[in-house]
């Protein structure tokens, strides 16, 4: 029998803060969608101002790097022709990310989950989905 950790709603709430002040902070509305270790959804929020394209892009983000146990940049590098996961993209019927914003929620050394943030560049999404991550670590 296995005992599993995972992020509750209390825990999705205060990602949800740390990665929306970071958004703020940088002047950028996010969707930011946060799932539990096996990829399912807990808590999303669209920011006024987040684009409607970026619902499914954060969620499917947050669910590459819980499910996958890895951040979706590491999957871009990966991802590129003649690299060793070429084609990865197309799993999982397209939902496997490859593009920054998607980052597992590691507690003493388990994936309890993923935050997955969209609608500005790879860059600033990354940015925002780790800046909540460090706010929910600083609460432990």
């Amino acid at each position: 029998m296995m005992t599993v950790k995972r992020l509750d709603l209390a825990d999705a709430g205060i990602l949800l803060e740390g990665a929306r002040a970071r958004a703020e902070e940088i002047g950028v509305p996010m969707c930011i969608a946060i799932t539990d270790e096996g990829g399912n959804l807990i808590a999303f929020e669209r920011m006024d101002g987040g684009k409607v394209t970026s619902i499914t892009i954060a969620i499917d983000k947050s669910y590459t790097a819980s499910g996958a146990k890895k951040a979706t940049h590491d999957y871009g590098t990966a991802s590129q022709p003649g690299a060793p996961a070429y084609g990865i993209a197309s799993a999982i019927g397209g939902r496997l990310m490859v593009v920054g914003g998607g980052v597992p929620v590691v507690v003493d050394g388990d994936v309890v989950g993923g935050i997955g943030v969209s609608s500005g560049t790879p860059a600033q999404d990354l940015d925002v989905a780790e800046a909540g991550i460090a706010f929910f670590l600083a609460k432990q």
